[in-house]
């Protein structure tokens, strides 16, 4: 293995642990936000709006910038991937099968439905394509004596077609096994995961993980048992 070769897969170990933190923080800043709609519909469509009105264009300046931060991560992962299967085939297979968990080994599956999702999402939600009737005037709300779009009755909505809230926790369910390994690997790539922290570092994971999973299902889980039960979590 040339000198080369390791300068190169030690940065693109580095591109991926750093991409990799980018999205877990992002992961976690847009629960957070998602989240605000348990506390009132005004709160979460004050929020929207001000994701929506931020001057300088600058939520499209951080949408590119994330799509660039999957992109280099999608593209490093698949990079150090194939270089670990040339560099040690037998090795690679051996330690797949042996050592491996089922989010390690599953990571390439988990991250192409992921993608999928992310598409979608995107497709659904943020440019309303999916369900054109999401631009109707129905969607707008005042908030303050200022009209704003009604995020909370979009995602009331779109959460009440039981097959994209079962597309969605089942995403989130990956998600949250993506990240239980993801995480983990991070500090293993930023040369903080030693025998002395593997444990903590995995436990702290795993936990990121369910945290995530259940922060995002909560919604839509809420939002059908509204639908289909006496309880009314929301005013559907």
């Amino acid at each position: 293995m040339s000198k080369r070769f390791r300068l190169s897969s030690l940065c693109k170990k580095y591109l991926m642990a750093i991409t990799g933190f980018i999205l877990v923080l992002f992961v976690l800043g847009h629960m957070a936000g998602n989240l605000q709609m348990f506390v009132s519909p005004e709160l979460l469509n004050s929020y929207g709006h001000k994701l929506q009105t931020l001057p300088y264009n600058l939520l499209w300046v951080i949408r590119a910038g994330l799509l660039a931060t999957v992109i280099i991560h999608v593209w490093m992962a698949i990079s150090l991937t194939i270089e670990n299967r040339r560099a040690h085939p037998e090795k690679y297979a051996q330690k797949n099968s042996v050592q491996a968990t089922l989010a390690s080994k599953t990571m390439g599956l988990t991250g192409s439905i992921l993608l999928l999702f992310i598409v979608f999402h995107i497709l659904h939600y943020t440019a309303r394509v999916i369900f054109p009737e999401y631009k109707d005037e129905f969607f707008y709300t005042l908030v303050n004596g200022e009209e704003v779009y009604n995020v909370y009755l979009m995602m009331i909505v779109g959460f009440s077609k039981p097959w994209v809230s079962a597309f969605y926790i089942l995403s989130m369910a990956l998600l949250c096994m993506h990240l239980s390994h993801g995480v983990s690997s991070m500090f293993q790539s930023m040369g903080w995961r030693n025998k002395k922290w593997r444990s903590f570092y995995d436990k702290f994971a795993l936990l990121y993980g369910w945290v995530v999973f259940l922060g995002f299902i909560s919604i839509p889980v809420s939002v059908l048992i509204s639908l289909y039960t006496e309880f009314k979590i929301f005013p559907i």
